[in-house]
């Protein structure tokens, strides 16, 4: 099974730029069937109830552990620990208790429905906005091979790594393409490059692996 890697190839403080050149990179792989995903982990019950307000279609759960759930009816399972819609959430703040951080998604949306609305509400939230099912086209005059099943663009969200394992008070966006690693080598980081060249920009950091 192969699998991607992704490539940071713009930073900046400034959301709205960050989120043009992300859709400027999305547009070379675009597809009718493109779609985008949304997803952030909101650390408070003030953000949760705050991100619910401004995306009431977004599905939240809390943390949750198997042997809460394990054998437990549906209509018994302890609050948050399974999707709900924002309007469902509940509003006794002890069913927040041990639920933090909680997680807020969105997925398979139509390209340009969700994007402005989710980055208007993210605040100091770490999440991200991912452009899914595109296509990158062959470049044969770079002997570069595009590719239809690893194909995305990655926008983070107050984080700079995918693993949201280095906050950040700015946003990154990011180019996906298959992992072909030969002797430590990415056979697929000319394409990358190739990708950040259309936008005047290159590479700026690791390839972080799926």
């Amino acid at each position: 099974m192969s699998v991607d890697i992704a490539y940071p190839v713009f930073r900046t403080p400034d959301l709205a730029l960050a989120l043009s050149t992300a859709r400027r990179l999305m547009e070379f792989g675009r597809q009718e069937e493109s779609s985008v995903d949304v997803y952030a982990e909101l650390g408070s019950i003030a953000e949760v109830r705050r991100v619910a307000k401004e995306l009431p279609q977004g599905w939240f759960q809390g943390q949750w552990s198997f042997s809460e759930v394990d054998g437990v009816p549906q209509d018994e399972l302890p609050p948050l620990t399974f999707e709900v819609l924002g309007p469902d959430l509940p509003t006794d703040p002890a069913a927040y208790e041990g639920r933090l951080p909680v997680k807020c998604s969105l997925d398979d949306q139509p390209v340009d429905s969700i994007e402005d609305t989710f980055a208007a509400a993210i605040g100091p939230n770490q999440g991200y906005i991912r452009w899914t099912r595109l296509c990158w086209p062959d470049v044969p005059e770079q002997d570069l091979y595009g590719d239809c099943i690893h194909a995305e663009v990655t926008l983070l969200l107050n984080t700079r790594t995918r693993e949201f394992d280095e906050p950040a008070d700015d946003y990154t966006v990011l180019v996906h393409v298959r992992s072909v690693n030969v002797d430590g080598r990415q056979l697929m980081k000319p394409y990358a490059h190739w990708l950040a060249e259309q936008e005047g920009l290159t590479i700026i950091g690791p390839g972080q692996p799926s």
